[in-house]
């Protein structure tokens, strides 16, 4: 607690006994006694009667005197009913009743109250429900019961609907008791109330500070106490809001520091309630019905004596205001009467919260013109036909409009405004009709024209002539003319206070309706109310991400606000990794006077965040370790520790454990193992060697973690020194994102308490079904209802009734959702709108009405995959339900639950597609895996390619197993003794990037001495040739010829060699090989430099001598990844690397896949992306720009035997060794001849091009 909380200790109590003055009934007390039926006749007045017999005074509830109640001339919302209670009273409860022996009643109705029977103030339901419930037939009694008490003399009531076969007619009674409260009038000048402090302050944990008041302007101070030290606290009004000020110093500027602030357009000249409440170290500020939460301390006194002009009465100044509702309200004055000066001089206020609209308009007969007075964008501006700023903020603005021959000036707010002036070439002098607020709909272009948007606001207080314009008279017909006008009343409405706009959402509004601005917020909607970002990095990975940087929101749509992680998805687990401002090994040396040395580590996170992410998170661990040097750290078991650690919630619990050891144990881990250095004690630092030792280990007890501060005590003897290291906090697993649980029965269901969710609400969860329908969801009230369901194989259903009827949202897909795959459904209600999002679909919604929406109301249980009555139940499984960012654990219900199963296997169906490159995907109990065993990428999802740079010398060598008992004759053998080394199908593929040709890329060999050869050859000066070689017996051709020739029906196989490639951005160009032989008993294979070309014909043995320069990435031969088992597994796989060999991300970003550029979405391209949900720093990623260009070649070998094709490739090979084979047709062959330019220092300087194969 800051020095300002503490002193205001002794501020508020000097003015709560006194302020505390409002008396009457208390809450207890019963207030429901019948106020109109004594009343006489004179109390009522009406707008108009029928006759006589209907008039107002007969309208009281079950009486049958006259006509049997009230009846308006004409039936219309223009008419009203008033009654004068003849004090200020409290009012509870209003009845209607029609009238007696008729078809007249009312079906709805407003309620009006006001002190003086002037400035009329409508009544509100939950803030926005205006209108009352009223009759269905002339005799029955309605009650409404005011859900806050109204205080007031009069009350109007305004018919809205009536019986369409009759005509308006009423009876009424309200119910309530006195009320009584002493007043104070303030003239705003000097004048006040003085208190003294009392001599001994009351020591209660509770005070409080009660007071009404009603002002007639819309800045002033209400209170202010003074207290030591120059401290003061004040309660004042500024622009119609209210605030809490704490002043060091006793006038207005004073440094301040703002406690609360509250409520808006507190000038209305209505009675306010202001509680000021402290109990203990809280402060509460309620005005009327809405409290903000603050910190305080706070005491009280009675009262001294009073100076300046202070009366115990509360003057009534009469203004009458008139308020335009819509677009087709508008205020008819007659003009100005003819003046000397030929001018004109108009003038009021007005008030709104519309950027834009007509305030006044009149013609001006002698030039044939009109003039405009209106808003537009916020700025008042005039404009002749032949200004102030931001004046939609909802306050009361003055215009004065005055004209002298040729001079015309406009005045905004007098001298706290702005003046402008013009020089018209001609007089301006008003026509025969003022128009205020707009145009009559029936009025002729000539009479009345409004080029701009009508106006929606208040006025008060119109001056012609400077003359006072009597709106009694206008709103009695006596003078001009009016439509759609609330006479007598200003019906603007502070839709921002207070604001419905969560999470720090802006609001903004119009006359009709508020908006959000949820930007940088981390949410989104109608009303800023649904997480953007995903609960976990578990949900984040199974989206498709990969390891980055994220933006976690714990609670979803909760209180806690999103926080930066980074997520490490490239181990099995998913790592949420939360750091602190030290994650690096510390030394420290010994310094004089200094006995123990402190740290106290602050995370990235809140405590709120921190906590919300530990107790969500199935594993925690944090890293703690302490390297010594005659340094001790514990020392013995029953002795007080030197070093000691915090952690755990808040500043965090003291623990004298380390690392890797038990909670409460005071050992290190090597204690708990029993391999300390000294057997003696626990730690390894405690046998005070002078040595480095060290104990290090990982804290995993949740309830300890996160570490928060470390002391160190034995680091001030000579010779010692040590280090220590906290590393980040590290959690995996979400157990709010798995929670599942599976429905075998139609009639099986959870069930939970009732949902609370009165004016905002979501509801988010998974599910996975064969079936074709089924509730998801269900809560019921007495009339109110909520309901999520599948309602056909295609469709979701969204339903809820909050009192004025069933309201349904519905999202279709174009795909069946039964498929047995998980969908993610989306629901959320608010004041302004019903939303249902489900998967990636578009959101569908529904605009709540004007007045928004009822609270919704249930008192059922919570029923889950299933109803109340046990039909139409829900079959399959749901997971990770969500209601208002809290999770339902519905595993743990489910357990004590028949028909229903904890937890939902099966999501390779779902998530087995993030499974790339040949990825198999694994099913898990909760989540999956992708095993990247037989591809040549690895990563989380099989996405990460596995590059290397060679140099010139460098080679990878990768073995096969040796054929079993290899005869001297291997080709009299039968390949089928060496099946698992015969290929009757290859499938080759790699990406590489050189300058270098010619080159070899890849060989692999057999121990029939076959061959399968993979190079660029340099032809000319232009271009860079990729060629395969295919298999071929440099020996023994003939002889290997002839026996596949007599072995037709035994090897009559095809070998199909595809080739697909791509160089930079050109075409995809594909060629087809075929051979009719068999690859037999691979030996090895081998990338870069060949040390072994004792059979190789000279050309190739001068290329295999080169070697590779560049690089090669996702090398695959069938299902062995060379590079992978090299670089990962060099230990366990028959690999031998020769030379250097650098892992590098050289690799492209593309996968082997020739299309990857065209079909493939890097994450990366969201980089920085606030609210999208994609990383904000990817870590796993190659940079596009480190390569020149993008060659891609694929290659897929199947192998089958057919001896034509063989002896095809047979005789292409030879033509390209010796330039011989007559008997092959010129056609059939193709020249390979490679550039002959062996010598290393020969290589291209052409851009490196990058190919796939």
């Amino acid at each position: 607690m800051d020095l300002w909380t503490k002193r205001t200790a002794g501020i508020i109590a000097r003015v709560a006994l006194l302020l505390s003055c409002s008396y009457g009934t208390t809450g207890e007390e019963v207030c429901d006694s019948g106020l109109v039926s004594n009343l006489p006749p004179s109390s009522f007045r009406s707008s108009s009667q029928l006759s006589s017999s209907h008039a107002p005074g007969f309208a009281k509830l079950n009486k049958r005197e006259g006509a049997g109640g009230w009846s308006p001339l004409v039936s219309d919302r223009y008419q009203w009913l008033e009654v004068d209670l003849g004090e200020r009273t409290k009012i509870t409860a209003v009845a209607t009743q029609g009238r007696y022996g008729s078809s007249d009643w009312l079906t709805s109705y407003l309620l009006m109250f006001s002190d003086t029977g002037h400035n009329w103030k409508q009544y509100r339901q939950e803030d926005s429900i205006g209108s009352f419930p009223g009759n269905s037939n002339a005799d029955s009694v309605v009650q409404n019961k005011l859900q806050q008490p109204a205080f007031a003399r009069f009350l109007r009531l305004i018919p809205l609907d009536w019986n369409p076969n009759g005509r308006i007619g009423l009876r009424l009674e309200t119910y309530g008791c006195p009320y009584t409260s002493e007043v104070v009038s303030f003239d705003g000048g000097s004048s006040g109330l003085a208190f003294r402090l009392s001599p001994v302050p009351r020591k209660t944990s509770r005070e409080v500070v009660s007071l009404k008041f009603k002002a007639l302007r819309n800045s002033g101070t209400l209170l202010q106490a003074e207290g030591r030290d120059g401290l003061s606290l004040s309660l004042e009004l500024e622009r119609g809001k209210l605030f809490l000020l704490l002043r060091r110093g006793g006038t207005s500027s004073s440094e301040s520091r703002r406690l609360a602030s509250l409520g808006s357009l507190l000038d209305d000249q209505h009675w306010h309630h202001v509680v000021l409440e402290q109990k203990n170290a809280h402060l509460n500020l309620t005005v009327d019905k809405h409290t903000e939460k603050g910190c305080c301390a706070c005491v009280l006194v009675g009262l001294d004596y009073c100076f300046g002009n202070v009366t115990f009465s509360c003057a009534e100044p009469v203004s009458v205001a008139v308020t335009f509702t819509g677009p087709q309200s508008f205020l008819q004055l007659p003009g100005a009467t003819a003046s000397s000066s030929g001018g004109v001089s108009l003038g009021f206020q007005f008030r709104t919260w519309n950027k834009a609209g007509l305030l006044l308009t009149f013609d001006l007969p002698q030039q044939g013109g009109v003039v405009w007075l209106y808003l537009s964008e916020a700025r008042l501006r005039l404009q002749i036909h032949k200004g102030g700023s931001a004046l939609n903020d909802g306050q009361w603005h003055s215009v004065d409009v005055t004209s002298r021959r040729s001079r015309l000036m406009i005045s905004v707010d007098k001298e706290e405004g702005g003046v402008a002036h013009a020089n018209p070439p001609f007089p301006v002098t008003a026509g025969g009709q003022l128009f205020f607020g707009g145009c009559p709909a029936e009025y002729h272009s000539q009479d009345c024209e409004n080029p701009f948007d009508v106006f929606q606001g208040c006025m008060r207080l119109l001056a012609v002539d400077n003359q006072l314009v009597d709106l009694i008279t206008v709103q009695q017909r006596l003078l001009g003319n009016y439509s759609q006008l609330q006479i007598d009343m200003c019906g603007i409405i502070d839709r921002c206070s207070p604001s419905r706009c969560e999470h720090g959402g802006r609001c903004s509004q119009s006359w009709t309706v508020f908006h959000c601005n949820c930007s940088d917020s981390g949410y989104s909607g109608a009303t800023c109310h649904s997480a953007v970002y995903e609960q976990s990095c578990e949900a984040y990975k199974h989206n498709g991400n990969t390891s980055g940087h994220f933006y976690i929101d714990v609670d979803g749509s909760g209180p806690i606000k999103p926080q930066l992680v980074y997520c490490n998805m490239t181990e099995e687990n998913t790592w949420m990794v939360m750091q602190h401002n030290n994650t690096e090994l510390t030394r420290l040396r010994p310094s004089a006077g200094v006995k123990q040395h402190s740290v106290h580590f602050q995370y990235s996170a809140q405590e709120e965040q921190l906590s919300a992410a530990i107790s969500q998170s199935e594993h925690c661990e944090q890293e703690l370790s302490y390297h010594c040097r005659k340094s001790r750290l514990l020392n013995t078991l029953e002795g007080s520790p030197f070093s000691w650690w915090l952690g755990g919630p808040g500043s965090g619990r003291i623990q004298t454990y380390w690392g890797g050891a038990h909670p409460g144990s005071q050992q290190c881990s090597c204690g708990l193992q029993g391999d300390c250095v000294d057997q003696q004690h626990y730690c390894n630092c405690d046998a005070d060697r002078m040595e480095w030792t060290e104990d290090s280990g990982l804290l995993t007890h949740k309830e300890s973690l996160p570490v928060r501060s470390l002391v160190l005590g034995d680091i001030q003897r000579p010779g010692s020194e040590a280090a220590y290291r906290v590393g980040p906090l590290r959690c995996h697993g979400d157990k709010n994102f798995w929670n599942a649980a599976f429905f075998d029965k139609e009639t099986s269901y959870l069930h939970f308490p009732t949902f609370h969710g009165e004016l905002s609400a979501d509801i988010s969860f998974l599910f996975k079904t064969t079936a074709s329908s089924g509730v998801f969801l269900e809560n019921l009230g007495i009339k109110d209802f909520i309901r999520i369901e599948l309602s056909s194989s295609t469709q979701v259903l969204f339903s809820f009734d909050v009192g004025n009827g069933p309201l349904e949202v519905l999202v279709e897909s174009n795909d069946p959702l039964n498929d047995n795959r998980w969908h993610r459904v989306r629901a959320e209600r608010n004041v302004k709108e019903a939303s249902l999002r489900l998967d990636d679909l578009p959101v569908a919604t529904q605009e709540a009405p004007t007045d928004g929406h009822f609270h919704l109301q249930l008192n059922s249980q919570l029923f889950i995959g299933g109803t109340a009555s046990r039909q139409k139940g829900f079959r399959g499984c749901i997971r990770s339900l969500q209601l208002n960012g809290v999770t339902l654990d519905l595993e743990e219900r489910a357990k004590i639950t028949p028909g229903v199963q904890p937890g939902c296997p099966g999501h390779c169906s779902s998530y087995g597609s993030l499974c790339q490159n040949q990825g198999r995907c694994v099913e898990r109990t909760n989540s999956f895996h992708c095993d990247c065993s037989l591809s040549a990428y690895t990563g989380v999802f099989c996405q990460t390619e596995v590059s290397v740079s060679f140099k010139p010398g460098s080679s990878v060598s990768y073995t096969f197993k040796e054929p079993y008992e290899l005869s001297r004759n291997s080709s009299a053998l039968p390949s089928s003794i060496y099946s698992d080394m015969t290929l009757r199908g290859e499938n080759v593929s790699l990406s590489f990037r050189t300058n270098q040709s010619p080159a070899l890329l890849l060989y692999v060999s057999s121990y029939y001495r076959e061959h399968l050869a993979l190079l660029i050859n340099k032809n000319g000066e232009e271009d860079a040739r990729l060629i395969v070689l295919p298999f071929f017996n440099p020996l023994h051709d003939k002889q290997f010829l002839d026996v596949l020739g007599s072995c037709h029906s035994f090897c009559s196989l095809w070998i199909n060699f595809s080739l697909h490639y791509k160089i930079d951005q050109n075409a995809r160009e594909d060629f087809n090989l075929t051979s009719d032989g068999e690859f037999n008993a691979v030996k090895s294979l081998v990338l870069g430099r060949v040390h072994e070309s004792d059979d190789f014909d000279p050309d190739l043995a001068r290329l295999a001598s080169l070697g590779f320069a560049g690089c090669l990435s996702v090398v695959q031969f069938n299902t062995i990844s060379p590079l992978k088992a090299a670089l990962l597994h060099p230990d366990t796989s028959p690999v031998v690397i020769n030379g250097p060999l650098v892992q590098s991300n050289c690799g492209s970003a593309g996968s082997a896949n020739p299309y990857v550029e065209e079909n493939t979405h890097h994450l990366s391209d969201q980089s920085g992306s606030v609210g999208s949900g994609q990383p904000l720093v990817n870590a796993i990623r190659t940079d596009s720009a480190f390569i020149g260009g993008v060659i891609a070649v694929a290659i897929f070998v199947i192998v089958t035997a057919l001896a034509i094709t063989a002896r095809f490739l047979y005789r292409r090979k030879e033509t390209y060794r010796n330039q011989e084979a007559k008997e092959v047709k010129q056609e059939d062959s193709q020249d390979f001849s490679f550039n002959n330019q062996a010598d290393s220092q020969n290589i291209s300087t052409e851009n490196p091009k990058e190919f796939f194969i």
